[in-house]
């Protein structure tokens, strides 16, 4: 079976990978279709750096990067964006039907207990022809959804946990500042909670166009406008601030400017050292929410407005590529005004 891999840095594509074979509890797929995560370009080049703070991190209950035994010079299987089509269940499992297709949170259950399926030296992701899945974590694809669209299930809940996170409500308003898939991610959330004032900013114009689309009230290019000039242009107030950069300074510039009373909402992932002044933020009496992932009601209920047309998630799809496509769709991912979504088509 082939499956591309991650060893050393560097991208390759393995032909005799095992067959996956399911135990209780669990279903061999067949991918259909899994997305490139930003998180797994981060890793590809920081893969180090990642774990190693994870070791650092306490009073975590699980790690997101595959635990301290993760072995970065074997081959490293990713691919958490995914749907897939049932194959087989394993002995007394009770699920779907062979053909069905479906999506699930990225876990493994199984013998030797829970394992996230991210970045693993053994549990098979979705950058695979096949791989297993946790049969009672399954969800059915409804109303014929395309597979493709499926996929994007995984990155579009987040946006919506941040959403929840943020506890905006109809009648508040939001600044996102950064709008790659994260950030459009929190646009499609905020729209299905009907926000109806929503400043978006980027430096890209084709990323902006995708803001507009998915939602944003403006989508202005910092170099002209800032998001706070164009949000005090459409009355100002407080606001429900989106940090979706997620690199240093940007947090302090967000307290340094952001009206009294504003709520920010971290969900870019920064991994440097960081400052802010205290003083900004007890001034203005603003509070700060960081944010990692989802629940499975919220994965669920993702599904279901992608599936519903709540959220448009063609647009963000800019590419395909088969297993021996995935190091270059790695490089390519690095224009954001070409690429937002790279899906891979086992």
């Amino acid at each position: 079976m082939k499956a591309a891999v991650l060893n050393s840095g560097e991208i390759f594509v393995r032909d005799d990978v095992p067959e996956p074979v399911p135990a209780s509890g669990q279903v061999v797929v067949q991918v259909k279709a899994c997305g490139i995560c930003g998180s797994d370009l981060h890793f590809a080049k920081h893969g180090h750096k990642m774990m190693e703070l994870g070791k650092q991190m306490e009073g975590s209950m699980m790690s997101a990067t595959g635990g301290p035994d993760l072995d970065l010079t074997r081959d490293v299987y990713m691919g958490h964006e995914f749907s897939a089509e049932i194959l087989e269940a394993g002995p007394d499992t009770d699920t779907f039907a062979p053909g069905t297709v479906v999506t699930s949170l990225p876990v493994l259950f199984g013998p030797a207990g829970v394992e996230p399926i991210v970045y693993s030296n053994t549990t098979l992701g979705g950058y695979s022809e096949r791989m297993l899945l946790t049969a009672m974590m399954l969800l059915e694809v409804p109303n014929g959804l395309d597979p493709r669209h499926a996929a994007m299930t995984e990155p579009m809940a987040v946006g919506m946990h941040a959403v929840n996170k943020s506890r905006i409500k109809p009648g508040e308003g939001a600044i996102v500042l950064g709008c790659g898939p994260v950030g459009l991610a929190c646009i499609a959330g905020l729209k299905v909670k009907g926000i109806e004032k929503i400043v978006a900013a980027d430096f890209s114009s084709a990323r902006r166009e995708l803001a507009l689309k998915l939602g944003a009230t403006e989508a202005v290019d910092p170099h002209a406008e800032t998001a706070w000039d164009a949000w005090n242009r459409l009355g100002g107030g407080a606001a429900v601030v989106f940090e979706a950069i997620g690199v240093p300074g940007i947090i302090n510039e967000i307290l340094r400017v952001a009206p009294t009373q504003s709520r920010v909402v971290v969900v870019g992932v920064c991994m440097e050292q960081d400052t802010f002044v205290p003083y900004f933020g007890i001034g203005k009496e603003l509070n700060i929410q960081f944010c990692l992932g989802y629940d499975p009601m919220e994965f669920a209920g993702t599904l279901r407005s992608i599936a519903e047309g709540e959220i448009d998630v063609a647009p963000l799809i800019t590419g395909e590529v088969p297993l021996d496509g995935v190091a270059k769709a790695f490089d390519d991912l690095g224009n954001p005004e070409v690429h937002c979504k790279i899906l891979v088509t086992p």
